[in-house]
């Protein structure tokens, strides 16, 4: 074996290089008991809304509903637009499903313009929007058979049922429409959408028709539904405390006309939620009275700019003060009667 100084140049350039090699792989080598943590990466956008406007008419009678609405839905989360009766949310709704479309501005969904309507989004009507002649099954099969044509019937009839169970209408599922109540009717319509399996599930004040107590059981449904689906949920209401309990962000619908949308508030509440724990809740309350607080101060902002902007002559009142309608004394003599 040669010595070290009788070693050749190249063998001992050779020998350095391996050496470098070794402390390297020893340097960057992590100790298995070490873990490596990998930030966790934000949800991509799969809806867009870039300057939308929208507006009806023509001349001097055309009303923009919408305007400026700028907006990125992530995939996966639910999110709640909320604002006054005709704010525009039908409109902003409508826009999103493709049953609408904008006069200016883009909507994109997975980076691809929104040509009309698609089994990808599917609506939850407010007003149930059942066939009448149809049982709870038919209607539900309706829209599996028309999406999952190339499904073999046996899968979209259990596909049906699957879907007939999770609203918890199996005792229901031969009945009509009109001799069901109207949490049934809801319960059937959100079937008849989910059935179709579509990414995006956009719900248009689904609940407000319901008494209290119905309202409050489809909330829980619902919450139970997307958290074992998981699809991206689009959610219009006009009741805040609705709004917190199911919802990952919540943006407000400004007043129309030209209607825009408020700043973002998001909802730092654990889940699972239930209603009668959150009122006890510190952040529930605080969330609360923040969102309620911008909802009634851009409204009078609003009326406010409407009079300031308004043409019409002003009516003064007459200054009137009111008389007394009290009625006389009765008069026991014959001294005239005297009044106060």
């Amino acid at each position: 074996m040669k010595r070290e100084s009788e070693r050749s140049p190249g063998t001992a350039f050779l020998i350095q290089i391996f050496a470098c090699e070794f402390k390297m792989s020893v340097v960057v080598r992590p100790s298995p008991s070490i873990e490596t943590r990998v930030a966790p990466q934000r949800p991509e956008t799969i809806l867009s809304l870039k300057n939308v406007g929208k507006g009806f008419g023509s001349g001097v009678t055309r009303t923009e509903v919408l305007t400026n609405i700028n907006l990125n839905v992530r995939e996966g989360e639910f999110l709640a637009v909320v604002g006054f009766s005709g704010s525009g949310k039908s409109t902003f709704m409508k826009l999103l499903a493709g049953l609408e479309t904008p006069d200016t501005g883009q909507l994109l969904m997975n980076g691809l313009p929104i040509a009309g309507p698609s089994p990808d989004r599917g609506l939850v009507f407010q007003n149930y929007s059942l066939l009448p002649w149809l049982t709870v099954r038919g209607n539900i099969a309706l829209s599996v058979d028309s999406v999952f044509r190339s499904w073999p019937k046996a899968e979209r009839r259990d596909h049906v049922e699957k879907f007939i169970e999770m609203v918890g209408l199996g005792h229901a599922a031969h009945r009509r429409p009109h001799e069901l109540s109207g949490g049934m009717r809801q319960r059937v319509s959100l079937a008849r959408t989910l059935a179709m399996k579509p990414k995006i599930l956009l719900l248009d004040e689904p609940l407000s028709a319901l008494d209290a107590l119905t309202r409050s059981v489809l909330q829980e449904e619902i919450l139970k539904i997307w958290e074992e689906e998981r699809q991206t949920c689009v959610m219009i209401t006009n009741d805040v405390d609705e709004a917190i309990l199911v919802a990952d962000r919540i943006v407000p619908l400004n007043p129309g006309p030209n209607a825009s949308l408020g700043p973002t508030f998001t909802v730092e509440l654990d889940r699972p939620r239930r209603a009668t724990e959150l009122n006890h809740n510190t952040t529930f309350r605080g969330l609360r009275n923040a969102v309620t607080n911008y909802l009634v101060a851009v409204r009078q902002k609003n009326r406010d700019d409407e009079a300031a902007a308004s043409t019409a002559p002003k009516i003064e009142l007459p200054d009137l003060q009111p008389r007394s309608l009290a009625l006389p004394r009765k008069s026991t003599t014959n001294r005239p009667i005297v009044t106060s």
